[in-house]
C-alpha cells in the first residue's frame, strides 16, 4: 500500500499554523493531522472547530482531525461544518461507536476509531467491516514527543489482519527507526509530529519517513 504521512500540528508553531501547513504540504505532506484535546479525555486542551475552520484554506490535502475528547458524539458536526475530511475517535470515550461512524459516513466524511496502548484490537472487531480507517495510538495520548511503544507493532499486525486494505494509521513517536517497524506491521499512514517539525528540512523528514515503506511509495 502506498505510504502516507500526515504531520501533526501538535508539534508545530502555533503561532503560524497557516504557513507551518502550507510548508509541509509543499514538502509533500498527504494530509495534516490535528490533534483535538478537551483537558478531559487527556490532560492538555488544543483547538476547536472554529480554529479547524479558519485553516481550512490553508489546508489543499485532507483534514485528518483525531478526537482525543469525551464524547465525541456530542461534537462531531462542529468539526465536520469547520471542514474536517477524515474524524477519528476514541473507542474509549463513545458509548456508541456503531452509530456515530454511520452519522459521520452520511454526511461524506471518512470515519474511523482510536485505540490506546492499552486498549485491545478485539474491541473493534464488530466495526472491521464498517470503519475507513483505524488509528494506533503507539503513546498514551495527549502530550507530543514521547517515546514509541514497541507491543504496540503486534497490535498493528492483528488490526491489520482484521481490516483489509483499509487505513491503518499509527500515531506516537514515528522517527525514521520506528516508521520501518510499523510499516513492516501493516500500517500505511504515519503521523509525525516532533520528527517533521523539529527536523531542518520538512522535505527530507517526509520523504524519509515514505522510504521506510520501500521502493515505489
Amino acid at each position: 500500500m502506498k505510504i502516507q504521512v500526515s504531520p501533526s500540528l501538535l508539534a508545530s508553531d502555533f503561532g503560524r499554523l497557516g504557513e507551518q501547513i502550507r510548508e509541509v504540504i509543499d514538502a509533500g505532506a498527504d494530509m495534516i493531522h490535528f490533534d483535538i484535546m478537551d483537558g478531559h479525555f487527556v490532560p492538555n486542551i488544543t483547538m476547536g472547530p472554529p480554529v479547524l475552520a479558519s485553516l481550512r484554506r490553508h489546508c489543499t490535502v485532507p483534514m485528518d482531525v483525531h478526537l482525543m475528547i469525551t464524547e465525541p458524539e456530542q461534537y462531531v458536526d462542529d468539526f465536520i461544518q469547520a471542514g474536517a475530511d477524515i474524524i477519528t475517535f476514541h473507542t474509549e470515550a463513545c458509548r456508541h461507536p456503531h452509530r456515530l461512524l454511520t452519522r459521520i459516513q452520511e454526511q461524506g466524511v471518512k470515519a474511523g476509531v482510536v485505540l490506546n496502548p492499552g486498549t485491545s484490537e478485539d474491541e473493534i472487531e464488530y466495526l472491521a467491516n464498517m470503519v475507513d480507517m483505524v488509528l494506533i495510538m503507539s503513546v498514551n495520548p495527549g502530550f507530543g514527543g514521547q517515546s514509541f511503544i514497541t507491543d504496540m507493532v503486534r497490535k498493528i499486525e492483528n488490526v491489520r489482519a482484521m481490516i483489509g486494505d483499509r487505513d491503518l494509521e499509527v500515531d506516537g513517536g514515528i522517527d525514521d527507526t520506528t516508521a520501518k517497524q510499523v510499516i513492516e506491521a501493516g500500517a500505511n499512514v504515519l503521523v509525525a509530529g516532533s520528527y517533521i517539525f523539529r527536523h531542518p528540512s520538512y522535505l527530507e523528514a517526509i520523504e524519509t519517513l515514505k522510504a521506510a515503506g520501500g521502493e515505489g511509495n
